[in-house]
């Protein structure tokens, strides 16, 4: 059995060796305790946060992986702007218009939007501190989990995003689950072509093709994809042609 100095070898090592992961301008701080692995600090994008936990979890000997992992704060805003910024996306996604909106503040919850009768596609609680945005409550299917947690990441100002919404009734997931966020994602982005851009999933692994007219919209569609849970790895693959 590995002891706890070789596991943190390893996975420094890992992190190092990933040229997505910016080690020297954001460093992380790896603590290892009995299979128990610690990773802390900042990264500058929701990519390098992913494959920093996925490479970390691979690693020989490590049983768990603990993640205090927040975003570089790119445009920093207080806690009150978060909340904002987050009712009015959630307030008016289509998506979630049958769900239950409450608002945490302060020990407060405010009824934001209440969804009545067997129509009901959920309950969801969200609060914000410092900096990281809570989901709690349930709801009805994994796209709905998954578009709020997007929504919750794409807000300005987010550094991390803790999702502890339930499906009910549970649900299996699969790739083709993880495929249709995907699309559901990019076409809710209204800088992104959804229309232009093939998606394909295997094993949480999304392989883009297509044709967009920008480089910043290439960008911006890998962006939203590795937003959605459980996309383990992104193949950008496509052209630009202006």
């Amino acid at each position: 059995m590995a002891n706890d100095e070789e596991i943190l070898k390893r996975v420094q090592a890992a992190l190092e060796t990933e040229p997505r992961i910016n080690l020297h301008q954001f460093p992380i701080h790896l603590e290892v305790e009995a299979g128990a692995l610690t990773l802390e600090g900042e990264v500058e994008s929701i990519a390098a946060r992913r494959l920093a936990l996925r490479r970390a979890s691979e690693a020989a000997g490590v049983e768990q992986v603990v993640d205090r992992l927040r975003l570089a704060a790119s445009e920093p805003r207080g806690d009150g702007e978060i909340l904002d910024a987050l009712e009015q996306s959630l307030l008016r996604e289509c998506d979630l218009k049958n769900c239950t909106l409450r608002r945490g503040e302060k020990g407060k919850v405010e009824i934001l939007h209440e969804a009545m009768g067997d129509d009901s596609s959920g309950n969801i609680l969200f609060a914000v501190e410092d900096g990281t945005i809570y989901l709690e409550g349930h709801v009805i299917s994994l796209s709905h989990r998954r578009v709020t947690e997007v929504l919750a990441w794409w807000v300005p100002g987010c550094r991390q995003v803790v999702n502890r919404l339930q499906v009910l009734p549970a649900e299996d997931d699969h790739d083709h689950e993880v495929n249709d966020a995907v699309r559901l994602v990019l076409e809710l982005d209204p800088l992104v072509h959804a229309d232009q851009i093939g998606v394909v999933t295997n094993l949480g692994v999304v392989t883009l093709e297509g044709v967009v007219s920008r480089r910043d919209e290439r960008e911006r569609a890998e962006r939203d994809v590795w937003c959605v849970p459980g996309v383990n790895e992104v193949f950008n693959h496509l052209e630009v042609r202006p």
